[in-house]
């Protein structure tokens, strides 16, 4: 069969690509590339540019290479961003969506995997998120990722589709250099770059309840969450009537100044006192995944600890910045 990723050339995509291609599986990429880059595909991997909100694009890539099941990572991906532009995220993401499902039902496409995000839960008030605490995301972003998700179950229900929605909890680390994350949104390239400019880390509130008083987050190596997609992707094969709802984690959490401690050790740059600013708004104090659904589901488990994570991100990191 032949799986259709979209956003297959950005961080993640090229990651589930890498992962899938190496396991035997065909694969396609459609890819706008307003943030993903050829250079991170496999050699042979087939490259579309476009966009999913081009339903002309679209069918034509799925008859072209019929098409049989795809993995749709394409979308915006940055919270304040998100509050700002709301318009443009729910069209990127639930539009392109729509588009997408549309011409995967036209298609007789039969399976979908969706990447979706933690932040369809907001700021739950549990120690572990399960994927039946209640979701009320607090940014367009959250939201458009869970309209995602129902538009996904909705469409499999009646188009006889086996589907997946998986939900990402904090991604770092890269499986090779050349595919790390070359943004600056998420806390470990941010403390990167404040260490290479020789400043300090910055933590945003160090009053919260938990044990140092910083956020508590599960943070996933982006190489597992390959995994996962590859374990999910072959579960909709397997069974045809699935339709998933999964949390990508660890289990463990983790604080922000624990984080920064590690990657102040891997760095050799322990020397910078991080910086404590206040609380940014909405942040939870705790956020970690139970992911007893996902290895009960698919036998899948996370095998990289955060100090394999801060290395493959710190690698990535100098060779995008020729560091010595």
């Amino acid at each position: 069969m032949t799986w259709l990723i979209t956003g297959g050339a950005g961080f993640i995509g090229s990651h589930v690509v890498k992962t899938m291609t190496e396991a035997g599986e065909g694969v396609v990429v459609l890819d706008d590339l307003s943030t993903g880059s050829p250079d991170r595909l496999p050699p042979g991997v087939p490259l579309e540019v476009g966009t999913v909100l081009d339903r002309d694009v679209v069918d034509r890539v799925l008859r072209g290479y019929a098409v049989t099941g795809i993995v749709h990572i394409a979308g915006k991906k940055q919270v304040a961003e998100s509050v700002h532009r709301p318009l443009y995220y729910y069209r990127e993401n639930v539009e392109g969506a729509r588009v997408l499902l549309a011409a995967a039902a036209d298609a007789a496409v039969s399976r979908f995997l969706f990447s979706s995000s933690a932040a369809v839960y907001g700021t739950p008030d549990v120690d572990l998120v399960t994927e039946d605490t209640p979701c009320a995301p607090i940014n367009p972003y959250g939201e458009t990722k869970l309209v995602g998700e129902w538009l996904v179950r909705a469409t499999g229900r009646v188009h006889s589709m086996a589907t997946a929605s998986l939900r990402y909890f904090n991604v770092a680390g890269a499986a090779s250099p050349e595919l790390s994350d070359d943004g600056i949104c998420n806390l470990v390239p941010m403390v990167f770059e404040r260490l290479t400019e020789g400043g300090a880390p910055r933590i945003f509130g160090d009053d919260y309840a938990t044990p140092d008083g910083t956020c508590v987050r599960d943070y996933i190596h982006v190489e597992d969450i390959a995994t996962a997609h590859l374990a999910a992707a072959r579960r909709l094969v397997a069974d045809p009537t699935a339709a998933l709802t999964l949390n990508v984690g660890r289990g463990e959490g983790v604080s922000v100044a624990e984080m920064i401690g590690v990657i102040q050790d891997v760095t050799g740059r322990t020397d910078a006192t991080p910086d404590v600013t206040g609380r940014r708004p909405g942040d939870p104090a705790r956020v970690v995944a139970s992911a007893e659904t996902i290895r009960r589901e698919l036998g899948w488990t996370a095998r990289h600890d955060v100090r394999s994570m801060a290395e493959s991100a710190w690698a990535g990191w100098r060779l995008r910045h020729a560091l010595v």
